[in-house]
């Protein structure tokens, strides 16, 4: 067992105080975005006792990820652990299947687009699925909302129908995946006829932000999004999508090709170990349309919020099918001990309240904010008073 010190991410959208907090440091005036956990390239966490990059310390070290996940993965952390702390929205995007990845990047590297150019799309060949888990309320979009629903709010909101049909008009005669597609990707593009659109949605929003309900809820998003992105082309397209609330200790899973956008508010998230993102909107960054369309899952659905399910004494499993990553929630109380989830795999482990200590033949005490990394090869008991979040490969 080895303790970990992570890197922070300083993002525009972050918080000012909910990671420092939560990692029992001071504020310093920047927004604290993320705080990675993992062996990403990008950002690889510390062995604190040995000042040692963890990707450089698993190459060195390599049957400490357990012979399932080498055998799955080759010598690499399958998955990245985060804290997210968003104040404002993040970028609408979506991330490839393992498939679409694989072929993404090979045709990027025949092209010889290099890995580091801010236009390139596939940055590697993996799938990059993501489970983020409320620590406070939490708000995101989520995948396509029924187009008959959307309409309906639109409509509730007082916007003429003669000002959407232009471009809402398949929502209303086709529906389903192939109507959303072409109403989401014509939204991408703000023209004259979309500005007056949405200038007649905001203007119509604000009288319902009072409201009570998905109507309120609907005036309330527009509002918010067009504060953080005025004018922004894809706020309408936005508008098409699920918004979905959690209440702490709920989740929701990102497979890949759901489009989707964290909103506000602080987590734990899990994803695969890549850096595949397609962004379509809300973001000064790169977007390709052409290259989204081919990864976007179109279909309309609702998304499943979940709840975590017990997995042996003190441990609850967030249940997704994803190989790259599992997430449990670990709540121990001060009368009992209990094994460690995962025995055989390379697990991480992130306290979040309280305090935990693991024992094997040496004991490791841990308190709020601390993290650890724990062998393949060990198996502890944990005891203490807290709460923790345990991340291990899928396989």
């Amino acid at each position: 067992m080895h303790s970990l010190t992570g890197v922070v991410k300083h993002y525009d959208w972050g918080s000012l105080d909910a990671i420092p907090t939560l990692l029992r440091r001071s504020e310093d005036g920047t927004p604290w975005a993320e705080y990675w956990l993992g062996a990403h390239n990008a950002g690889p966490a510390m062995l604190a006792q040995e000042d040692t990059r963890l990707d450089t310390w698993l190459l060195r070290n390599p049957d400490s990820l357990g012979a399932s996940e080498r055998e799955a993965f080759g010598d690499r952390l399958p998955y990245l652990l985060k804290v997210l702390a968003a104040n404002e929205p993040l970028s609408l995007q979506a991330h490839p299947s393992r498939a679409e990845a694989k072929a993404g990047f090979a045709a990027e590297e025949a092209r010889g687009v290099a890995i580091d150019d801010p236009d390139r799309n596939f940055k590697d060949d993996w799938p990059k699925p993501e489970l983020i888990v409320a620590l406070t309320p939490f708000e995101a979009l989520s995948g396509f909302r029924k187009p008959s629903e959307t309409l309906e709010l639109f409509s509730a909101l007082g916007v003429e129908d003669d000002i959407i049909r232009p471009t809402f008009g398949p929502l209303r005669f086709r529906g389903g995946a192939a109507a959303l597609a072409e109403v989401f990707l014509d939204c991408l593009t703000l023209d004259g006829t979309r500005l007056d659109i949405l200038n007649q949605v905001l203007a119509a929003a604000v009288h319902h932000t009072d409201d009570a309900g998905d109507i309120g809820r609907f005036a309330r998003l527009a509002i918010m999004l067009d504060e953080y992105h005025p004018g922004d082309p894809s706020l309408l397209a936005a508008l098409l999508l699920n918004h979905v609330e959690l209440a702490p200790g709920e989740a929701l899973h990102n497979r890949a090709g759901v489009i989707h956008s964290y909103l506000r508010g602080t987590g734990i998230e899990i994803m695969a170990n890549s850096d595949n993102v397609l962004r379509a909107g809300l973001t000064n960054k790169h977007v390709d349309h052409a290259a989204l369309a081919t990864i976007v899952d179109f279909s309309p659905e609702i998304p499943i919020v979940l709840s975590p399910e017990p997995d042996g004494i003190a441990a609850w499993r967030y249940p997704t099918d994803d190989m790259e990553f599992e997430l449990w929630r670990l709540q121990i109380s001060p009368d009992i001990q209990a094994p460690l989830p995962g025995i055989g795999r390379a697990r991480l482990a992130l306290v979040i309240e309280g305090q935990m200590s693991l024992h094997t033949s040496q004991t490791m005490e841990l308190l709020q904010g601390d993290a650890v990394f724990i062998g393949a090869d060990e198996s502890p008991t944990m005891t203490g008073d807290g709460t923790a979040f345990l991340a291990g490969p899928g396989v």
